[in-house]
């Protein structure tokens, strides 16, 4: 026996928008009749770590609630067309057996939404199983997976890193604010969202004035007041930024340092791919709908899968006549083709770049209460499409395995 679970999805039908419930449940063929289409949902739960905090614990249903809600507003658009839409789930405990939860996930024949490490992501691409499949990457930020590691068969709904620190350079620069203090935690991706404010402050003709590892393995909860005015001495800067992916001791920050600065980065305002305060573009009926279905806020995880399930819903409609919707090579034609885009409350619309798979799409940045600019900026220019500002752009990107490979 395996030790991932599987199950169906469940309490779609309360989701449905009410105007589309309404006149499609009159147009709506029989039953029987409905084309189904069916997306697949594959998890790796992570592994419970302490926490100095647990004031925000992890959701158990971090993405998945998010690729329900997609699945569900694909079930509601698809009344008009005659479709019916399930969601798959395989979610693998820490310890579990994530290869035999891949395969079966991949032996469904349907575009899968993955949400799991880089190291499982590349794993999941490579089975000879995966050759010819769909999958979106809807959790790993790393920019490698969308450069020399990069795999043909992955497109990518959550932002990558550069995109993240890009879009704050942005905001940053245009305010002028161009020197930074840099504080980073001790773990790998404390340091990999570090060096992409280094790359950023580059592109962008900022300056790190010092870039600094967090020294303390004491409880900072207890000290903050004394110790933090101390560890945030250094030369004249504009704002401080803090690169604590892992939120050990980024939260004690904020209005305990020896200079008064803004605080910026994951702590204080932080570039997202989603959150609470984003409610313009529409936005505010998304977040009351996941409200609805999940009893909690809508996070960055939740809305890059609820996206990965629209692109499928949108291709699976705007595919051209001759082309099989449940073909998963002919949807990842055409999401990778001109022809392609959707909505993402975003306030523009969303595409995928032929050369890495990436998703476009604005980011907010925000504090807890308040959305504060969404980049890119204006004033950042682009040959073809503004939002090729935020991230690696195609000259620089170098993912090989994407050329020629579109539509």
């Amino acid at each position: 026996m395996t030790s991932w679970i599987g199950a169906k999805t469940r309490g779609a039908a309360r989701l449905l928008l009410g105007a589309a419930l309404a006149l499609g449940a009159a147009r709506a063929p029989a039953a029987q009749d409905a084309e189904a289409f069916e997306i697949v949902y594959l998890e790796r739960a992570p592994a419970p770590r302490p926490v100095l905090s647990n004031l925000d614990p992890r959701p158990a249903d971090l993405g998945l609630a998010g690729a329900r809600l997609g699945v569900a507003d694909n079930a509601a658009m698809g009344r008009f067309l005659g479709q019916s839409w399930r969601l798959s789930e395989f979610v693998v405990p820490p310890e579990g057996d994530f290869a035999a939860a891949a395969r079966a996930a991949l032996a469904r024949g349907a575009p899968v939404i993955a949400n799991a490490p880089a190291e499982d992501l590349l794993a999941l691409a490579d089975m000879p199983e995966a050759a010819g499949a769909l999958i979106f990457n809807a959790a790993a930020r790393e920019d490698a997976l969308r450069r020399g590691a990069c795999r043909a068969n992955v497109l990518h709904t959550i932002p990558s890193r550069a995109m993240l620190a890009d879009a704050l350079a942005q905001f940053l620069v245009r305010k002028r604010w161009t020197r930074w203090f840099v504080i980073e935690g001790r773990g790998a991706r404390d340091r990999a969202f570090a060096d992409a404010m280094a790359r950023a402050a580059a592109k962008f003709g900022a300056r790190i004035v010092e870039r600094r590892e967090w020294p303390l393995d004491a409880d900072i909860r207890r000290t903050a007041s004394s110790e933090a005015p101390l560890l945030t001495q250094a030369p004249e800067h504009d704002v401080l930024i803090l690169a604590d992916e892992a939120d050990d001791w980024d939260r004690y920050i904020p209005y305990n340092t020896f200079s008064p600065r803004p605080v910026a980065g994951t702590e204080g305002m932080e570039p997202v791919a989603w959150s609470r305060p984003v409610e313009a573009w529409g936005a505010a009926q998304l977040q009351s709908r996941f409200r609805d279905l999940a009893g909690r806020d809508m996070t960055s995880e939740d809305y890059a899968a609820w996206a990965a399930a629209r692109a499928v819903g949108e291709a699976v409609t705007r595919l051209a006549a001759g082309r099989d919707p449940h073909d998963p090579r002919a949807l990842r034609a055409h999401l990778l083709s001109g022809a392609f885009e959707m909505g993402g409350f975003k306030g523009r619309k969303l595409s995928f770049r032929p050369w890495n798979g990436q998703l476009r799409q604005p980011i907010p940045l925000t504090h807890p209460r308040a959305l504060v600019a969404q980049a890119p900026i204006e004033g950042f220019l682009h040959r073809v499409t503004e939002l090729d500002t935020l991230g690696y752009d195609q000259p620089e990107a170098g993912c090989a395995a994407f050329e020629d490979k579109g539509e």
